[in-house]
C-alpha cells in the first residue's frame, strides 16, 4: 500500500498559519512524521489564494523536501500557474518523485494539468468527475476514467503513472455511496489493470460518529476491490494496523512480514 500524507493541507487552520508566518519548523515536522509514519508522497496543499499559491506551494516543497528529503512530494492544486512553478523548481530535488493531484474531466483541468503531467513525467491522481459534476453510477464514473486514460496515452503517459480516484461520498447522505464506488475501483482495474487506485477514506464517514470505525472497515472493503494507495494519515495507527492485516489476508504480505514487522517496532494499535 502505498500512502500519500494528507496532513500539510493549508484548509486545515494550524497548517494555514503555519505558511502564514512561515513556520517552516511545523511544517518540517509534519512532513517528517508523516514519512518516517510510513508515507511514500507528502500532499502539499497550499490552500491559498491563486495569486499567492505559486509562492506558497514552492514554499511547502522547499520546507518539506529538507525535512524529509527521500519522500515524494504530491503538489495538489487546481492552479497550473502554481504547479508549473512548483515543477520548474522541483528540478533542484533529482530522484525525488514527483505527483500532482488531480486531473479530472473538467475543461480547466484538462486544459492546463494534462498538459504540465506530460511535460514533467510526473505521476498524476485522475478523479472520476467532470463539468457535470460525479456521476451517481459506476457507469457513469467508469466512462469519465475511459475518457481521461486515453487522453494520458495520447500524452504518452504511461497506465502505470495514473493513479485513478474513483471518488468517495459520505453515506451519511447516501448509503450506496460506498458500493458505488468499490463497484467503480473493481470496473476499472478489470479495464486497466496497470493502473492505480487511490481514494481519500475519511469522507466515507463524514457527519457520522465513531469515524474510525467507518474508517478502518472501508479500508478492508476497498483493499479487496484493488485498492493499493490512500490519501490518508499515516500517523493512525489502527488504520495502519487494519491496512496491513487486510494486506496480509488477501495475499499481499509474504508470511506477515510487514505487519510483524511493523507491530515489533510498536507502530500498530490505538491512535498516537
Amino acid at each position: 500500500m502505498l500512502i500519500i500524507g494528507e496532513k500539510i493541507n493549508g484548509t486545515r487552520k494550524k497548517v494555514a498559519e503555519a505558511i502564514a508566518a512561515r513556520d517552516a519548523g511545523f511544517i518540517g515536522d509534519l512532513a517528517l512524521r508523516q514519512f518516517e509514519a510510513g508515507a511514500v508522497y507528502l500532499d502539499l496543499n497550499a490552500g491559498t489564494l491563486p495569486a499567492r499559491e505559486p509562492e506558497d506551494l514552492i514554499w511547502l516543497m522547499e520546507n518539506a523536501h529538507k525535512a524529509a528529503p527521500e519522500a515524494g512530494l504530491c503538489l495538489d492544486s487546481a492552479n497550473p500557474e502554481a504547479l508549473a512553478a512548483a515543477l520548474d523548481r522541483s528540478g533542484a530535488y533529482p530522484g525525488v518523485k514527483m505527483m500532482i493531484n488531480s486531473l479530472s474531466g473538467e475543461a480547466r483541468r484538462l486544459e492546463g494539468i494534462l498538459p504540465l503531467a506530460a511535460t514533467h513525467g510526473t505521476e498524476l491522481i485522475v478523479l472520476a468527475l467532470d463539468d457535470s459534476g460525479i456521476p451517481d453510477t459506476v457507469e457513469g464514473r467508469l466512462e469519465i476514467v475511459r475518457r481521461l486514460v486515453g487522453l494520458c496515452r495520447e500524452r504518452q503517459i504511461p497506465d502505470g503513472h495514473l493513479y485513478i480516484d474513483t471518488l468517495v461520498l459520505t453515506i451519511a447522505t447516501d448509503t450506496k455511496a460506498a458500493l458505488v464506488t468499490l463497484d467503480t475501483m473493481r470496473a476499472v482495474k478489470a479495464e486497466f489493470p496497470e493502473v492505480h487506485l487511490t481514494c481519500g477514506h475519511s469522507n466515507i464517514s463524514f457527519g457520522l460518529p465513531l469515524r474510525s470505525v467507518f474508517n478502518q472497515a472501508f479500508m478492508a472493503l476497498t483493499l479487496a476491490a484493488g485498492l493499493d494507495s490512500a490519501i490518508s494519515d499515516p500517523e493512525d495507527r489502527s488504520l495502519k494496523a487494519m491496512t496491513l492485516a487486510s494486506e496480509a489476508l488477501l495475499n499481499r504480505d509474504r508470511h506477515c512480514l510487514k505487519f510483524n514487522k511493523a507491530y515489533r517496532a510498536g507502530q500498530l494499535g490505538g491512535r498516537n
